[in-house]
């Protein structure tokens, strides 16, 4: 990986040309207590979009992965981190990319597209529905999950779920619990009517964090929806039915 520096962190990046193809440039943003590697290179997706003739870009958000880490929530709103995604672009020399996001990196993608809507070509937003705007339910015991001395006596389901992903992706579970309290803003209907890029929403059909694609899609002037069958949020991420509808998006949608 390599990396850069930006606001007082350094952040690690993979940047893969294509062997043929036009070389368009997707930048992948992945989920909380996930990596680039854990959600982008492991799942395929990287791989995928190389065949296909996309430059693939990946970075490990701040607080994860081989990037730098803190233990100041204000570190982890959103708006910084999509701050770190528009930096990485910038310092590649890219002006307009495609972006996907999954989970927390859809919402930091979202943030990203209003922010930033020049630079924004396209946007997926995988396992993450109208929870962008309705929220996704209780996340505080996630963090107390990620803190507790011991995981067997963790009680809460989904803090047993992270807990238990961040200790199989050797994750510093202080920076997550630091970025899971301020990460999670919502956004509001207008905010999201604003985003009118193209867009595609994606998520599994078991998925209990993400909510209703097609209720968000709605809610926006440019953008379809997926459901990703017999997916839950963990699974979703390299279903080979995920890969191919972006795929037919990114095709339908160039730059």
């Amino acid at each position: 990986m390599q990396s850069f520096s930006h606001d007082g962190f350094d952040l690690a990046f993979i940047d893969r040309q294509p062997e043929h193809g036009s070389g368009e440039p997707v930048l992948l943003i992945h989920g909380f207590a996930s990596s680039a590697q854990v959600n982008w290179v492991s799942p395929g997706w990287m791989k995928t979009l190389g065949d296909a003739g996309y430059r693939a870009i990946a970075f490990d958000n701040r607080g994860h992965g081989a990037s730098s880490k803190s233990y100041e929530p204000a570190d982890y709103t959103p708006q910084k981190m999509a701050g770190d995604a528009a930096a990485l672009l910038d310092h590649l020399g890219i002006s307009r990319a495609h972006v996907m996001g999954y989970s927390m990196g859809a919402r930091i993608a979202a943030f990203l597209a209003l922010a930033e809507p020049a630079m924004v070509a396209t946007l997926v937003s995988g396992g993450l529905g109208i929870g962008m705007v309705e929220g996704v339910g209780d996340w505080d015991p996630i963090a107390d999950a990620l803190l507790a001395p011991d995981p067997s006596k963790i009680e809460d389901r989904r803090g047993q779920t992270f807990r238990a992903f961040a200790d199989q992706t050797k994750s510093d579970r202080r920076a997550l619990a630091a970025c899971i309290s301020t990460s999670r803003p919502l956004l509001s209907e207008e905010e999201v009517s604003r985003i009118a890029v193209p867009t595609l929403i994606a998520v599994g059909t078991t998925d209990d964090i993400g909510g209703s694609a097609s209720e968000l899609a709605g809610l926006m002037p440019n953008a379809q929806s997926f459901d990703i069958e017999g997916r839950d949020h963990m699974l979703s991420v390299g279903d080979r039915t995920f890969k191919k509808r972006v795929l037919e998006f990114l095709a339908a949608n160039p730059l």
